[in-house]
């Protein structure tokens, strides 16, 4: 199946803003209205399981480069007290960011995951 694409409220009143551009009146609010959602992107500050999640991702790159070697997500947990009370799961997705950050690499053995340094 195929995914569709969210339309965000920016892409929405972009579309209105086309359809109704020659109502000055409307237009000066649709632009007031996309000059807020872009106020409120840029001035988006972490949440706490943001700032939490940041140090565990440096826990686990500590852990990768200490041990120099590809290791699984247990591995990984059992290399480190902060890591080992973490679920799996959560690991698993902070994986998941490191590689799409291209800072991990992800590697699968025998349908076994492993993850290293770029």
């Amino acid at each position: 199946m195929a995914e569709t694409k969210k339309i965000t409220k920016k892409e929405y009143f972009s579309k209105l803003r086309e359809i109704v551009k020659d109502n000055v009146e409307l237009t000066n609010f649709i632009d007031h209205e996309i000059e807020l959602l872009n106020k409120k992107s840029v001035n988006k500050a972490p949440s706490k399981t943001q700032i939490e999640n940041e140090n565990i991702k440096n826990d686990i790159v500590k852990v990768l480069t200490e041990m120099a070697k590809p290791l699984t997500i247990t591995d990984i947990q059992n290399a480190n007290v902060n890591l080992a009370n973490l679920s799996n799961q959560k690991i698993s997705a902070l994986l998941t960011q490191l590689v799409n950050a291209n800072i991990v690499v992800r590697t699968t053995d025998k349908k076994k995951a492993y993850f290293s340094l770029v």
